[in-house]
């Protein structure tokens, strides 16, 4: 996995799309201060092609989470963000522009570190 850095979010998501109309595959808890993410989008820089992008989260300060059997019922037609605010990550669902709005998503994670995988689809 690679870290994902405050200054290459905006790029980042843009590549991706801000993942519209993806879909949530996996939440797994590693720990209490640890979570992966597994989601599939499609990736600008491969020609639109569809691929899974996997998230860990770790430091842990807040997160909503939803059972794995409910995941493809998540409204993904505004994406996700992925906000730097306060030393801490925000990772949320739909079009949220500050850590308080993250807060109000479906699902939300607030972590202190981020890293991301590329996968086959």
């Amino acid at each position: 996995m690679k870290p994902l850095p405050a200054e290459d979010l905006p790029t980042f998501l843009k590549r991706f799309g801000n993942f519209v109309d993806s879909e949530f595959r996996h939440i797994e808890i590693i720990s209490p201060t640890i979570i992966k993410i597994i989601l599939a989008g499609q990736d600008s820089a491969r020609g639109f092609d569809w691929i899974t992008v996997g998230f860990e989260f770790s430091g842990i300060g807040d997160a909503r989470l939803l059972d794995n059997s409910k995941l493809s019922h998540v409204d993904m037609s505004e994406g996700i963000n992925i906000i730097y605010e306060d030393d801490m990550y925000g990772f949320g669902t739909g079009n949220c522009t500050s850590l308080s709005s993250i807060k109000s998503s479906t699902l939300f994670i607030v972590s202190k570190n981020i890293k991301y995988q590329e996968n086959i689809f």
